[in-house]
């Protein structure tokens, strides 16, 4: 095992230990280090605030729950945070695709910048769409490897699967977002100049 990984375990583990024992500043520590990150995944993962903090709040006390049995050297706190968020945003994903609900109004802004801004808005709202409609493991494969920047074993482990299956995943994925991309793409404008 590389010295920092190791070492990160180490921290972890012994961050997890004091917490467990009742350590105020050891339980600070760890939603500090690794609370943001998840939130973010969480984020990514529901495009709800209020939902995206709940799972971080869950995922945070299922940690608390385990502490006092976890056997340092088997996975990163992190990655068990990671994991665990992700579970439970795809728990809220199923349950928000039975629930059908109306899309607000989109308001036009008329300030001078208003069309670029609402190109860029539609720009990232097709790709958000396109990674919303990625089935669940191409889609969470393409956000923690693309959104947050986690390194192909650190994801692999989050997803449960070997470095050489994450890595089919993102190819998947990409390929089914060049094709959506591509079918929204407005079709190019041809010049017909005059009448024949």
């Amino acid at each position: 095992m590389a010295p920092d990984r190791q070492q990160a375990l180490d921290a972890d583990a012994q961050l997890l230990r004091a917490a467990a024992g009742g350590d105020r500043e050891a339980v600070v520590a760890l939603v500090d280090g690794n609370g943001p990150r998840v939130l973010a995944l969480a984020r990514r993962m529901l495009r709800d605030e209020q939902a995206a903090e709940d799972v971080v709040q869950e995922a945070f006390l299922r940690l608390w729950r385990i502490a006092p049995e976890w056997r340092a050297g088997q996975a990163r706190v992190s990655t068990w945070l990671h994991r665990v968020a992700l579970n439970l945003c795809y728990d809220r994903l199923r349950k928000k695709r039975e629930i059908l609900t109306d899309e607000p109004v989109e308001q036009i802004d008329d300030t001078p910048d208003a069309e670029a801004e609402l190109v860029r808005a539609q720009t990232a709202a097709r790709v958000r769409a396109a990674v919303d409609a990625l089935p669940e493991r191409q889609r969470a494969a393409i956000e923690l490897c693309h959104y947050q920047e986690l390194g192909g074993a650190e994801a692999a482990e989050i997803l449960e699967v070997s470095v050489e299956a994450l890595e089919s995943l993102l190819a998947r994925g990409r390929r089914a977002l060049r094709a959506a991309l591509a079918e929204d793409r407005p079709a190019p404008r041809t010049d017909s100049g005059g009448m024949p």
